[in-house]
């Protein structure tokens, strides 16, 4: 690969980013902008020229080090710290790979991969090379959940017994994303418990304390569907719909809410040219401006959880497009009081049974993931030289492992199977137009009891309180900073 160029591992992380995007440059890049004592980019790639030259130019990047392609950029010899990858979901593992190959430590989009396969993949590579892949999973990083985590560990609640948690994702966000954007269609991206709601799993686990032992999930495309469109509904709400007035999905009104020249999200997202003439350009041929009834979605619109942790905890998750907040809320319940939260609120009330007790605690918050994206700079100077967690026992390829293992005694059976008659838990059900899917082995499943999930908390701010566990054996596959609107 050549010679490498000489990092300073006190100064600014050095950072390459592969994908121009919402993630690569209004995330992460925003982010480098806003703390350049921390971090600095000096190369992009993507494969829109638009896109490559807005983050190159506020970013100062050489025309030398503007790739149009990943290839080009992971071709060169070694010239930085770390490279952030920031593609769609399908793209991240063969691109991860070869940046783990050629020396490089990484910042990697959650999730992983769609498929268990390019997983273990990843994580083999990065065993092998003992290099650091840090995932972005950032709710772990958040205000709200640092304190009830700390809540449940100080034993305020007594012992935790099960978990209701619901991920309501907002109409308005679930059209935008889920029926006419990017994460529509799980053949090309991934289905929404995993593009969506991966957050919320690693929440649960983390919260639970203890692998899954079995699930049960269950979750339907119900309402976008051509069968509901309003009578007279046209293919573009640009042209004359006859519910505009009333239907909340109006891909007009939605993206009109938005000031002229407004270039963040969401209109950076359907469009490069801001302009109010870009904007109507993008809704009458783009993907945006389609009917929600009238596109080629097939994620679920809704979709429960029912899951068994090792230790006897239970926990019920819904995900669902139909609700008005755009939030997470969560009831923990154990034998000796009860906590109830609200995350864009900041909002943490704590009840105990004996003696009877009722406080509401205010924990800091903010728009970008209710400050878990300010994690990002634990993640980047994670990936530093002289930071990074090189070498050591590469635990989490084996906690990949964990989503191919033989399912527990019992689980997954069918009716009648011996040892397991009559029961149904342990398989996965998510009911889409492509029909009932089924997975016999709990995903979150972990060979090791002690082994938190893909996540670490070796790189948490020191002023924030170290989780329970911290101290544990290392591992190299870590959890890290996620987009403002996940």
């Amino acid at each position: 690969m050549g010679t490498e160029e000489s990092h300073h591992e006190d100064g600014p992380v050095q950072l390459a980013v592969i994908g121009a995007g919402n993630r690569g440059r209004e995330a992460y890049g925003a982010w480098v902008r806003a703390h350049p004592d921390r971090a600095r980019v000096v190369a992009v790639a993507d494969p829109n020229p638009v896109r490559l030259a807005r983050m190159a130019d506020e970013h100062g990047v050489a025309p030398e080090r503007r790739f149009p392609s990943w290839e080009a950029m992971l071709g060169r010899p070694k010239f930085c710290d770390a490279v952030v990858i920031a593609t769609p979901d399908r793209f991240h593992v063969d691109p991860a790979i070869r940046a783990l190959e050629a020396g490089y430590d990484l910042l990697l989009e959650k999730p992983i991969a769609p498929d268990a396969a390019d997983v273990i993949r990843l994580a083999d590579v990065a065993r092998r090379l003992a290099r650091s892949v840090t995932v972005s999973h950032v709710l772990r990083y958040t205000p709200f959940f640092q304190t009830i985590k700390r809540l449940l560990d100080e034993g305020r609640i007594g012992r935790l017994i099960t978990v209701q948690y619901t991920e309501n994702v907002g109409y308005w966000h679930f059209a935008h994303s889920y029926v006419r954007g990017n994460w529509r269609n799980s053949r090309t991206s991934s289905p929404l418990i995993l593009a969506k709601s991966c957050h919320d799993m690693d929440m649960l686990r983390w919260l639970a304390g203890a692998p899954c032992r079995r699930l049960s999930s269950f979750g339907a495309l119900t309402y976008f569907r051509p069968e509901n469109a309003p009578p007279g509904a046209p293919d573009r709400c640009i042209d004359g719909c006859p519910a505009e007035g009333t239907c909340p999905f109006s891909a007009v009104r939605f993206y009109g809410l938005f000031p002229p020249g407004w270039d963040g999200w969401p209109i950076s997202v359907i469009t490069d040219d801001p302009s109010p003439e870009g904007r109507a350009e993008a809704l009458r041929k783009g993907p945006y401006g389609r009917c929600v009834f009238k596109c080629d979605n097939d994620v679920v619109d809704h979709q429960v959880v029912s899951i068994e942790f090792d230790n006897g905890v239970t926990a019920a998750f819904t995900v669902t497009a139909f609700t008005e907040e755009n939030t997470r809320t969560l009831k923990l319940m154990g034998t000796a009081g009860e906590i109830r939260g609200h995350l864009d609120k900041g909002e943490i009330e704590l009840r105990t049974f004996q003696p009877a007790g009722h406080d509401t605690l205010k924990v800091p918050t903010s728009p970008t993931h209710a400050g878990g994206d300010e994690g990002v700079d634990g993640g980047l100077r994670g990936t530093a030289p002289g930071g990074s967690p090189r070498g050591g026992q590469q635990r989490d390829a084996d906690v990949a492992r964990g989503v191919g293992r033989k399912p527990p005694h019992g689980a997954g059976r069918r009716k009648g199977a011996p040892g397991g008659a009559g029961r149904r838990a342990g398989r996965v059900r998510g009911r889409g137009r492509r029909g009932v899917r089924a997975r016999g082995a709990c995903p979150w499943s972990e060979p090791h009891g002690d082994t938190e999930s893909l996540s670490s908390w070796r790189w948490l701010p020191p002023s924030w309180p170290r989780p329970h566990g911290v101290g544990r054996r290392r591992p190299a596959v870590h959890a890290r900073p996620r987009s403002p609107r996940s």
